[in-house]
């Protein structure tokens, strides 16, 4: 159990926190979400201990251990992957260095043997006789093979540093488990086991996440940081966001009634009140105007960019074919005898263990490059709009954000240009913004509104999701949904992939697989396969 009592957080005037109250209990699992900077992470650092609260306490009961998934890919680097786990039960591992340190001595006496047989009784307390076991059994969940368990963290690629950093975090059944963005850069199947594994999880887990799919799976409730509140509900993601705009929905039905009301109250108030007949009434309607209170909105951070992609010309019958296409980098194959149609209404996601193969797919399709053997052809009445995982070149550039997107529009006036960067959440200053200090989400929300403004019917994004908030995931989520050209795409967001695809392309070496079929259906037939 963790107990936040009074908790609030200031930076200078600026208040982050106020007042939180919250209890998080075993067997739970508490998802925390809130707009970018709204201070999930914040929040974690404040019950991990790295910070200190401006008022209110953290209570942790005696001997409940916290393990926190560590942020620094480089801390252990010079550490051996099993070793990098077990560190994280350090009491353990202080043990076991205690231990070595003892029976290497050369003149053991009587005292040391007394303090060997103190730590030989903790460590077997601590599960230490199945420290290297459990280890390498979360290893070998995460996707990181017994070849590499011996090595050194920094030989490791970043992708598998991130799944040895999560395992030590989830080794030596600590009671409380902190978890900022765990499923950051995990494939399908790491995703999967993680969210096993915490389904099975006897203790406390407080996790942040944009990972939607993820929220539903393992979230029993939902921790809401909005506008300096911290408030808990119970239910995953989705009830919570159904329930919050239902919430919105009735209160502002409500208001519109009221409203209604007094417009009505006011009219008949001022067409009688000086009709002797009907004063009474007009008195009477007067104090039922003062009755009535219009709900204030709750205030709140969370906002939603405005996502909406329009074709200006419907696509004909031949839209797009692939025809043997390969290549290879650095002599590294890529993609092998890669073919496939696009047909009307098709919105098929990319799939695959290599990440670098799909990217080299999409800058093919995009014509960016050109592939080493076999064809692309585009059919005549088919136009795209290209969303690359790396956007860095179109942002070197000293443009302030309304010139920048000047480039890409029709309409040159600034009046249209503005209201364009408001539905995108960029507002008064953030127009005089130069392109190049952009954070990475901004960044994606400028890239998605040079498409929109392009209005074409085929969209091709590599990992659109990536640096995005929920609210904007949500936008996209919905703004894909409803686009009625076609779209291939590829993202870590499961449920993102769920919602949008109706077609499912998996790169393998050797070609792809490819099937009509919701994503959910794709995995259920790979695993009665596997």
């Amino acid at each position: 159990m963790l107990t936040v009592t009074k908790l609030s957080l200031q930076f200078g005037a600026s208040t982050l926190f106020k007042d939180v109250n919250l209890k998080f209990t075993q067997g739970n699992c508490y998802g925390v979400i809130g707009a970018n900077g709204a201070g999930k992470s914040t929040f974690l650092r404040i019950l991990s201990g790295d910070i200190e609260p401006t008022t209110g306490e953290i209570i942790i009961p005696p001997k409940e251990r916290m393990s926190v998934l560590k942020q620094d890919h480089f801390q252990y680097d010079e550490c051996e992957v099993l070793q990098t786990v077990v560190r994280g039960n350090a009491r353990l591992f202080e043990i076991m260095l205690e231990k070595d340190a003892l029976y290497s001595k050369e003149d053991f006496t009587d005292a040391d043997g007394i303090k060997a047989s103190e730590l030989e009784a903790e460590f077997a307390e601590l599960g230490g006789w199945e420290a290297d076991s459990e280890a390498s059994q979360l290893l070998q969940g995460l996707g990181i093979g017994t070849d590499l368990h011996y090595m050194l963290m920094k030989d490791l690629s970043g992708a598998d540093k991130v799944k040895v950093l999560l395992a030590q975090a989830l080794f030596g059944r600590p009671d409380i488990l902190l978890l900022d963005e765990p499923t950051n850069h995990l494939d399908i199947q790491a995703v999967n086991w993680l969210e096993d594994f915490l389904l099975d999880f006897f203790g406390t887990v407080i996790v942040v996440s944009h990972d939607r799919h993820f929220l539903n799976t393992v979230c029993t409730h939902i921790v809401d940081i909005d506008y300096t509140k911290i408030k808990m509900y119970v239910g995953n993601y989705d009830f919570w966001y159904d329930s919050s705009q239902l919430f919105q929905s009735l209160l502002k039905a409500q208001n519109k009634k009221k409203d209604e009301k007094i417009k009505e109250l006011q009219e008949f108030i001022k067409r009688f009140s000086a009709n002797k007949s009907k004063s009474k009434q007009a008195t009477s309607r007067k104090k039922m105007l003062d009755k009535i209170e219009i709900d204030d909105m709750p205030a709140s951070t969370r906002r939603y960019p405005f996502v909406s992609f329009t074709q200006d010309r419907e696509v004909g019958n031949e839209i797009l074919t692939v025809s043997d296409v390969s290549k290879s980098v650095n002599g590294e194959p890529l993609l092998k005898n890669i073919n496939f149609r696009l047909n009307k209404g098709d919105k098929v996601a990319i799939i695959g263990e290599n990440e670098l193969a799909i990217t080299e797919l999409f800058k093919i399709l995009s014509e960016e490059e050109e592939p080493d053997s076999g064809e692309i052809k585009y059919g005549v009445t088919a136009s795209f709009s290209y969303f690359p995982k790396d956007n860095t070149e179109f942002f070197e550039t000293d443009l302030n954000l309304l010139d920048w997107l000047r480039q890409y529009s029709a309409d040159q006036s600034e009046t249209y240009l503005r209201g364009f960067l408001g539905r995108m959440l960029f507002s008064g200053e953030d127009n005089k913004k130069p392109a190049n200090v952009l954070s990475g989400g901004e960044k994606v929300r400028c890239m998605l509104s040079r498409m929109m403004l392009k209005g074409s019917n085929i969209l091709l994004l590599d990992q659109p999701t990536n640096h995005l908030d929920l609210e904007s995931i949500t936008a996209l989520n919905n703004g894909l949904i409803a686009f009625k050209g076609n779209v291939i795409f590829t993202s870590h967001d499961h449920q993102f992939i769920q919602t949008v695809a109706n077609r499912i392309i998996e790169i393998t070496p050797t070609g792809i697989i490819d099937r009509v079929t919701t994503y959910d259906e794709y995995l259920e037939l790979k695993l009665k396969k596997s």
